[in-house]
């Protein structure tokens, strides 16, 4: 007989695991399947134990130029197992924590294989043995993969995807990322910052192609100034591993190939949604490029078919899945949640320097007709920013000239993924810039910058 419940959730990423929470704490009985670890692809293999990597990586970068500070530091080196090792270790502290969460809040943990046969029902493999499940709703949420390069699928060798290069056994001498979105960004700044020799190629006009253009450009400076080579409208047309060495042949914009010997590569073209073999097709679940399509409240084409999540589409972040996660569940329990508006979702890219970002970038404002009024404030103008010794970087804000409504905030500099959030606030709660002027900023911050980043654009920056 099948084990009832009112929800099924298939899988434990940020969406599925806190759309569990949020369903026990709103009654309902909830059951969650996984076929790996608790916590899903960002806490085991993603935003945490790459953000311990780079934390590594940042803490010896100013190792390394202690100088700067007045310091001293001789005969800096690394341990590349033991900064593995603690990246593990940290995914496995969270690991344990999600499973202590789901016995909390009293959520039935079904480890194995899911797949959907029918309406309101779920099996689960879990080796020789199968496990039947039923609820009136089951909630999709199992995430997405790497995508591999048609002709070179990654081997964890010498052509890796984002899982390889967060276990490394040695450590590259000469790297090539391809792809420059967050994650090529993020370990191309790693590996450049632990000593290797980078160069990122990237099939779009500019690096952070979603980012704002003048971010890119930034980035692009700041990057190179670092010692890495950037290498844009570029297209890798093919890869040769070898025992030592993979060679890659890079068309350049100019048409030309060139084939070039590097130690290792990482591929960080994009994901692809984990929607197979997961019992879709044989109940119609609508899909658009093999993401599920859904509407503002997570609901299918199919009555009690949820999804969330990177397996929805765009913005594949932690965060946006978690949100969706609880309004699905919410409408679920007969609640009157908002719908997402993925407008105010915000974008993080750890590098360094790091990048955030919510709302239009001023390209796509213009392109939707506004008439703007937009302010810029570098961190050279900033106190804090100064004495921190991280003078580099800028606060850009986007506002529609007739209301005063803040359509996009970006950002290009030292702890930028913390200042977003005030941003993304002032967005939810509809803050125009009035509101954002008379605001009080502590000082000496770099919050300040977001303030005067404001003034300047109705033409009251102070400090600049």
């Amino acid at each position: 007989m099948a084990e009832s419940y009112d929800l099924i959730i298939l899988g434990s990423g940020p969406g599925g695991y806190v759309a569990a929470i949020r369903a026990s704490q709103l009654g309902l009985k909830v059951a969650i399947v996984e076929r790996e670890r608790l916590g899903g692809i960002c806490l085991n293999w993603g935003c945490i134990p790459t953000k311990a990597l780079l934390r590594t990586s940042e803490i010896y970068h100013y190792m390394t130029h202690a100088d700067s500070y007045g310091l001293k530091a001789d005969n800096v080196g690394f341990d590349l197992g033991k900064i593995v090792d603690r990246s593990r270790k940290v995914a496995g502290q969270l690991n344990a924590g999600v499973k202590g969460l789901m016995k909390k809040n009293k959520v039935a943990v079904h480890e194995g294989v899911g797949a959907i046969t029918g309406k309101g029902k779920l099996s689960v493999k879990q080796g020789d043995k199968t496990v039947e499940l039923e609820a009136k709703n089951i909630l999709i949420a199992t995430g997405a993969r790497a995508r591999d390069l048609p002709f070179a699928k990654a081997d964890g060798k010498r052509v890796w995807t984002y899982r390889h290069a967060m276990v490394p056994t040695e450590m590259p001498t000469k790297l090539l990322v391809i792809g420059s979105g967050a994650i090529g960004v993020e370990f191309a700044s790693f590996y450049n910052d632990m000593g290797a020799d980078v160069t990122i190629v990237e099939m779009l006009p500019r690096i952070l192609p979603v980012e704002d253009e003048e971010v890119s450009t930034f980035m692009d400076k700041a990057l190179t100034k670092q010692g890495i080579k950037i290498v844009t409208g570029a297209g890798v047309e093919k890869i040769e591993p070898g025992a030592s060495s993979v060679k890659a042949a890079i068309k350049g914009k100019d048409g030309k190939v060139e084939t070039t010997e590097f130690s290792h590569v990482i591929v960080a073209i994009g994901i692809v949604p984990n929607t197979e073999e997961i019992g879709l097709e044989a109940l119609g679940v609508e899909t658009e490029r093999g993401h599920i399509k859904t509407n503002g409240y997570g609901q299918t084409n199919v009555e009690g078919i949820w999804a969330i999540g990177d397996v929805t589409g765009a913005p594949w972040l932690a965060h946006k899945a978690s949100h969706e996660g609880v309004i699905a569940v919410e409408k679920i329990a007969g609640g009157k949640p908002h719908q997402m508006d993925k407008g105010n979702i915000p974008g993080c890219t750890y590098s360094r320097p790091q990048v955030a970002s919510v709302g239009m970038t001023e390209a796509k404002a213009k392109e939707a007709g506004y008439e703007l009024k937009v302010g810029k404030f570098p961190f050279i103008g900033n106190g804090k920013a100064i004495a921190l010794g991280e003078a580099e970087g800028f606060v850009k804000t986007v506002f529609d000239a007739k209301t005063g409504e803040l359509l996009g905030a970006h950002m290009v500099g030292a702890e930028v993924t913390e200042l977003i959030q005030g941003y993304v606030v002032a967005r939810q709660l509809e803050t125009t810039e009035a509101e954002l002027m008379e605001t009080v900023f502590a000082h000496p911050t770099l919050s300040e910058m977001m303030h005067e980043s404001v003034l300047g654009a109705y033409g009251r920056a102070i400090h600049i």
